[in-house]
Order: C-alpha cells, then structure tokens, then sequence
C-alpha cells in the first residue's frame, strides 16, 4: 500500500555538524491541486517539521548505533494502532518512543502507555513531553536486557482495576530493525502477559516471519520460534519514505497473536528435553545429571527457559542446515534410531531441516527422548 509524505525527505546533514538540520520551505506552487495536503500538515503534530524541531530542541540527530529511524507520517501510526484495535483502557508498552509520535496516537486513543527507551535525551523529551498525563510511564533501559516481564507485572499490580477492559497488555511498536530478531525472541513467550504484539519490522525480516516457504533458503529456526509461541500475520507494507533519515528498505506491519502455554506444542519430559538441548547446542559430553544441572544454572541465567529450549534444538539441527538429519543429531542418538524416528514421524530417512514443520520438530524430539 503506496502512501505518500506530505514532504520528501530532505539530503542528511552531518550529525557531527554545529548546525542544526534546515527545515525544508514550503513550496510555492502548493495551490489547488494541493490545498488539501498543506491543511493537513497544518494540523499534524507529527509530520517531518515536528520531528526535526523535537529533535533540534535536544540537540539530538538519529543515532545509527541505535537504530534509529523516526516515523513522520501521522497516518503511519494511525493505522497502526487502529490495526491493533486499541480501545479506551488498555495497557500498552511500547518500545523505543522517540519522539513520541506513536505514543501521542497510543494515548489520544486511551490506552495507558509503559515505554522503554535506550536514549537518555528521548526520555526526556518523551518525559516533557506527556508530563500532563497520569497514564503515561517511561523508563530509561536497553530493552533487550530489560526484565520486562517484572515492569509489566508490577504495572498490573498498581493499575487502576476499574479502568481494566483486559486480563491482558499489548505490545505496539516501531523498532529499531537492528534489534527485532532479539525483541521478538523476547515478546513472544509472553503469553501470559500480552495478547497480541505488533510491531513495525524491516520489510524483508516481516515476510521471513511470517510467510516463509519450506524447502527455501528463508525457513529458519526463527520460523519454527516464531510459530511454536504465535500467530504471525503480515498487515501492511510502509515506505521507506516514511521515516527520517531515511533508510534503505521498505517496512511492514506485523502481527504475533500470542498462544497461552496450554496451546503451546506438547513435548515430553522437560528434564531430558533441556539436557538434550544443551547437548546438541553446545556439544557437551556430559553424564546426564551433570547436564541436566548445566541447563539448570542457564536456564536460570536467561530467565525464561522455553524461550531458549526449543530454540536451540531447532538450532542444532539448522547448524547443518544441508546435512540429513540423520547426520546433523547423530551426536544424540545413532543414525539407524533417527532414522526409524523420522519413519514413524512419516519422514523419509534423507530428510533435511529446512523439510521439517514445527509439528514435524517437536514430534522428532519426543520420539528421541522416548528412545
């Protein structure tokens, strides 16, 4: 879906410079043909010149480090946040506020907003920012080294349970691209924290997400995370245009509906499972109580176990994403065992990692364990 800014992006000045980045003029031929958009831009509180003042007034300019790319299309966050159907009274967190541009959305719609944001200037600008308002929070942390899962809990603790229209938050989110792969990892075993998530995503990371194809270079041990925690749709592709400075891809909106535990694909005994895991990933030749008190101490060290378990055995099959699985788990059990697991799974003995669905997976791996 092609949308057009109400302003092209204007050249990226040096972020070293002393000047501050020069606001574009408005065009003398904005007559009838385009009246309607310059009334538009009138009224926008987050189009590109809002932006580049709010930035200007921090004296801040995008840093590549973080990722950051500011949305300066209104309609942009519009949509997204009527595609997660936000209603007076939800609880929202959002990651990477920035200038707050989608948080003025999130909030004008009701919804009460935790942000986390990296950038210390953004936090006080977002602080200034929605200081009038009591449902507003924002704390200055590196999201994926968070402990989101105690932010959101302690949020549902101290909230207002008259203003409650749900058991459950959401996440709606423009994030930074160079760390979705981390944030999705982290979200989406959070089911019994969030409904749904939705997030802004590189258009090509959305597509490898959501649509991938079996037997493509494309399906990954992202795909079988992804699908064992969720249910990934594609909502709508954004242009590059519509960010500054400018990045050099398209992006998307998607979608992870997220499934309780009880929905969660049936493997079998945790203990063995875990040691398995860590056997395969991390190739260690241990006695199995040994082991199984190694995955003990990471599983404790990462905080959310399932998050990493099922991950990883789908990550030691994918290490040798070419080599028969036959080949690729022989360290766990011998060849002629793996091969009758796959017959019984009703998979050829030459079958591959990329031929595999989730169900395919997780059935393998109880009918190992079993044996």
């Amino acid at each position: 879906m092609a949308i057009s800014l109400l302003f092209p992006n204007p050249p990226l000045t040096n972020p070293h410079s002393r000047h501050k980045p020069t606001l574009p003029a408005y065009s003398s031929t904005c007559g009838a043909k385009k009246k309607a958009a310059c009334i538009v831009c009138a009224k926008s509180q987050d189009d590109y010149h809002a932006t580049l003042k709010a930035l200007n007034s921090k004296g801040r300019f995008p840093r590549k480090s973080l990722g950051q790319h500011y949305m300066l299309n209104s309609e942009i966050n519009e949509q997204l946040v009527g595609a997660a159907n936000i209603k007076e009274g939800d609880l929202v967190l959002e990651i990477g506020p920035g200038t707050g541009s989608l948080t003025n959305v999130l909030l004008n719609a009701g919804a009460t907003v935790l942000a986390i944001e990296k950038d210390p200037h953004m936090v006080g600008l977002v602080t200034e920012r929605f200081a009038s308002t009591e449902r507003f929070k924002v704390l200055q942390e590196d999201f994926v080294k968070c402990h989101i899962h105690s932010h959101m809990l302690s949020l549902f603790e101290n909230r207002n349970s008259s203003n409650a229209k749900s058991a459950y938050a959401k996440v709606v989110a423009n994030i930074p691209f160079n760390i979705s792969t981390d944030v999705v990892k982290q979200l989406l075993p959070m089911g019994d924290i969030f409904s749904e998530v939705f997030l802004l995503l590189q258009e090509e990371t959305a597509m490898r997400l959501v649509k991938p194809s079996l037997r493509t270079s494309e399906y990954r041990p992202i795909n079988i995370f992804v699908n064992f925690y969720s249910e990934p749709e594609y909502k709508f592709k954004v242009p590059r245009t519509s960010f500054f400075p400018q990045p050099n891809v398209d992006a998307a909106v998607v979608t992870f509906k997220l499934k309780q535990a009880i929905d969660y694909p049936s493997v079998t005994s945790t203990k063995s499972f875990f040691s398995m895991v860590v056997s395969i990933f991390y190739g260690f030749r241990l006695c199995f109580s040994s082991l199984y008190l190694l995955s003990l101490n990471m599983i404790m060290s990462f905080g959310t176990p399932r998050v990493h378990f099922i991950n990883n055995i789908v990550n030691s099959a994918f290490n040798g994403k070419r080599k028969m699985l036959r080949k690729s788990l022989q360290h766990i059990c011998t060849s002629l065992v793996i091969e009758e697991a796959l017959g019984d799974v009703g998979l050829p003995a030459t079958s591959r990692p990329e031929e595999l669905t989730l169900d395919d997976f997780v059935r393998l791996h109880n009918l190992i364990v079993e044996v």
